[in-house]
């Protein structure tokens, strides 16, 4: 394994992302709710570049006591989508939104002091 230098932390604000490249390996590193995440750029689908599309708060159903449907609102969960066909992956797992059991390869993400490193 290789451990390839992302940034320092303090270069990322909430949301950002950014695409690193090594020996041909792609990864997408993930700032979400202060937490750092990497996948690989390669969607399950047809190998599109999976974490460059959009990021989209998941939307979720407001249920009250009795079981009634109330509203719909964003929550602190998102997706991103893949830019070729649409196919959406949770931040936080990496898993495939139609289908749980399928994820992304991740990657194990380093801290040194202020600086961020991928093992890929």
């Amino acid at each position: 394994m290789a451990e390839v230098r992302v940034g320092r932390i303090s270069e990322f604000a909430d949301g950002d992302r950014k695409i690193i490249e090594c020996d041909g390996v792609e990864v997408g590193v993930f700032c979400w709710g202060s937490e750092f995440f990497a996948y690989s750029n390669r969607c399950l689908h047809q190998g599109g570049p999976a974490c460059e599309g959009l990021i989209m708060h998941q939307v979720e159903d407001v249920i009250d006591a009795d079981r009634k449907y109330r509203h719909q609102r964003f929550s602190d969960r998102a997706n991103f989508v893949c830019p070729w066909h649409g196919y959406e992956y949770d931040i936080r797992t990496g898993e495939f939104a139609g289908n749980r059991r399928r994820r992304l390869k991740s990657y194990k993400i380093v801290r040194r002091g202020e600086e961020l490193y991928v093992d890929i």
